[in-house]
C-alpha cells in the first residue's frame, strides 16, 4: 500500500463529506445515530467475534494487564456503546446556536454562533468503544471523523465501523463522515499528522509515547492530555466514613483509567484514623502501597515511595501515598507534582472546599467525590471525545461543544459605516 496516497485520499473525502455533514439538519443527524445504535445492539455477536479475535493476539503478545482491560468488550459495554449515542441523540445540537447577541451604537446586532470545526483526527489506543464515541460525537457537532485505532484493536474498530457506516448511509449521509484507517502500518499515524490541508484538530487518546510522538509531529492543532497523575485529599476535617469510601472508589473502582487515583494525600491529623483502615481494603484488593515515612508507620508492609513515585501514572494496581501537614501542603505538592488532570478533597469544611476548587489549576476538581466522575458521560456530555489538560481550545471531557467553535455573526438593517 502506498501510505501517503492511501492517507490523502482519505483526507479528501472526509472534507468533502464534512461540508455535507456541516449542513445536515438535527433530524437527520440523529437519525444516524439511532440507526447505528440499533445495528450495534443487533451485531453484538459479530461484535464480541471480532473483540475475540483482537484479544486472542494481544494475550499471545503478553500486551499489559491495563491495556487488555480496555480492549476488552462484553455484552455490557456493547451495550453503553449503543447508549451513549442514544444519549448524544438526546442532547441539544449545539449547531447554529447563536449566544451574546448585543445591538451596538451603530444599529448593528453583534452575535456568536456555535459551528463545526470541519475534519477530526482522533488516534487511540485499545478502546473500541472510542470508535462509536469519536464518530457519534464528531457526527453530531457537524463533523467529518478520521479514526485511527491501534493495530491492536484493528477487527473490533472495522466492526463497530461498518455500524457507524451502516446508520450514516440509511440516513442519507455519506459514509465517508466517519472513516476508520484500515492500515496498521505507523507510517499512516506520521502521514495523518502532516495532513493540515485536510485536518482541522487531532485527538490524541492513548499512552503516553503516543501522545508525545503526537506533540513532536503534528502540524495540527491538538486537543489532548498527556498524563493523568490524579490526586484525592483528605483534609482533616474530613467525614471518616464518606472519605474511606471516595479514596477506596478512586482507585480500586478500575485501574487503567486516566482519572484513577494514583496519589493519596492524607491530612496528619486524620491520618491515623483512615490509613490503617484504607491501607487494609488496598491490601486486600491486591493493590501495593509506596509511602512517605509517616505514612508507612501507620500502614505496615507499605513499601517506601521514591520520588519518581509522586510524577507517576500507574494505570497499575500500585498506589502511592503521603501524609501531608494540611490543606495548603496538598496544594503544594498537587502544583508540583501533579498533570492538571482531575484532583479531589475530601472534607466537610466549606471554606477549604473552595480554596482547593481555586486554588488547584486542574481541568476538574471535585469536593466530597471520587476522581473517576471525571468523565464526559458521568458530566451529562453524552459522551467524550478525551480528556483536554490544554487550556485552550476545551478542557476537562471533550463534549459536543469542544467540538465547535464560534463565528461572529452581524445583523443589519442598511447600516454603513462612517
Amino acid at each position: 500500500m502506498d501510505i501517503q496516497s492511501y492517507m490523502t485520499g482519505i483526507g479528501k473525502q472526509a472534507r468533502a463529506a464534512s461540508r455535507l455533514v456541516a449542513k445536515a439538519d438535527t433530524a437527520t443527524k440523529n437519525k444516524a445515530l439511532t440507526l447505528t445504535a440499533q445495528a450495534i445492539e443487533r451485531d453484538v455477536k459479530r461484535l464480541l467475534a471480532a473483540n475475540a479475535e483482537d484479544l486472542a493476539a494481544a494475550h499471545a503478545k503478553k500486551l499489559e494487564p491495563a491495556l487488555i482491560d480496555r480492549l476488552t468488550l462484553t455484552e455490557k459495554t456493547v451495550a453503553a456503546m449503543a447508549d451513549g449515542l442514544r444519549q448524544i441523540v438526546k442532547l441539544p445540537d449545539p449547531i447554529g446556536e447563536i449566544s451574546k447577541l448585543k445591538q451596538q451604537p451603530s444599529g448593528i446586532r453583534v452575535g456568536r454562533m456555535r459551528v463545526p470545526l470541519g475534519v477530526i483526527a482522533i488516534i487511540y489506543e485499545s478502546r473500541p468503544n472510542v470508535t462509536a464515541d469519536a464518530a457519534g460525537l464528531c457526527l453530531k457537532a457537524g463533523n467529518a471523523a478520521i479514526l485511527r485505532g491501534g493495530s491492536e484493536a484493528i477487527h473490533s474498530n472495522q466492526a463497530i465501523a461498518a455500524c457507524v457506516h451502516e446508520g450514516l448511509k440509511n440516513a442519507g449521509l455519506p459514509e465517508t463522515a466517519v472513516q476508520v484507517v484500515e492500515t496498521t502500518d505507523r507510517a499512516a499515524v506520521g502521514e495523518l499528522l502532516r495532513m493540515n490541508e485536510y485536518v482541522d484538530i487531532v485527538v490524541p487518546r492513548g499512552g503516553k509515547s503516543l501522545i508525545e510522538r503526537v506533540l513532536r509531529e503534528s502540524r495540527i492543532p491538538m486537543i489532548k492530555h498527556l498524563d493523568g497523575v490524579c490526586h484525592v485529599y483528605i483534609d482533616d476535617r474530613a467525614d471518616v466514613e464518606k472519605a474511606i469510601r471516595i479514596a477506596d472508589n478512586a482507585k480500586t473502582q478500575r485501574l487503567g483509567t486516566c482519572n484513577t487515583m494514583e496519589t493519596l494525600l492524607v491530612a496528619r491529623g486524620i491520618a491515623d484514623k483512615v490509613l490503617p483502615r484504607l491501607g487494609a481494603i488496598y491490601q486486600d484488593k491486591g493493590i501495593e502501597l509506596r509511602g512517605d515515612d509517616a505514612s508507612r508507620n501507620l500502614v505496615p508492609g507499605m513499601k517506601p515511595a521514591t520520588e519518581e513515585d509522586w510524577y507517576t501514572e500507574y494505570l497499575a494496581a500500585i498506589l502511592a501515598v503521603r501524609v501531608v501537614d494540611g490543606l495548603d501542603q496538598a496544594i503544594e505538592h498537587i502544583a508540583v507534582y501533579g498533570s492538571q488532570h482531575t484532583d479531589a478533597i475530601v472534607t466537610e469544611d466549606q471554606a477549604r472546599a473552595q480554596r482547593f476548587l481555586r486554588e488547584v489549576d486542574s481541568s476538574s476538581v471535585l469536593v466530597n467525590a471520587s476522581t473517576r466522575f471525571a468523565d464526559g458521560y458521568e458530566y451529562g456530555l453524552g459522551a467524550e471525545i478525551g480528556i483536554s489538560t490544554d487550556k485552550l481550545h476545551a478542557r476537562g471531557p471533550v463534549g459536543l461543544e469542544g467540538l465547535t467553535s464560534l463565528k461572529w455573526v452581524v445583523f443589519g438593517d442598511g447600516q454603513i459605516r462612517t
